[in-house]
């Protein structure tokens, strides 16, 4: 197994587990809670695909598909993080739209710059 498609496992992986981490220490449902949508860090953006936008569980081209967001849809950005290139860019979007989809960076005009998912 060649160097880069282990660093990119272990980038989704590290990717997912943080997700599973923050899922773990959210309040419950119903418990009180700021909704992630109203959040300052969120970032609008323009999806910018022609043909649509598939939204994917990962960020790369073999996550599962979640849902195809149609041309010129604002989305809801939450962060950004390198993943596998799409037409030259590594950056893909993570999305907030009651599913967290990952979205490429490449079809996604965002409004501003996204922070990054580390951040």
């Amino acid at each position: 197994m060649s160097l880069r498609i282990l660093l990119m496992r272990f980038g989704i992986a590290a990717a997912g587990g943080a997700l599973l981490a923050y899922a773990a220490t959210t309040p419950a449902a119903g418990a009180e809670q700021e909704d992630p949508r109203k959040s300052e860090q969120i970032v609008d953006g323009e999806v910018v695909a022609r043909a649509g936008l598939v939204l994917r569980s990962a960020p790369t081209r073999g996550g599962s598909v979640i849902r195809v967001a149609h041309y010129g849809e604002i989305i809801k950005i939450y962060c950004r993080a390198e993943g596998q290139s799409v037409d030259g860019s590594r950056q893909w979007y993570l999305l907030v739209d009651g599913t967290w989809a990952w979205g490429s960076a490449r079809y996604i005009a965002p409004f501003k710059a996204p922070r990054w998912c580390d951040a």
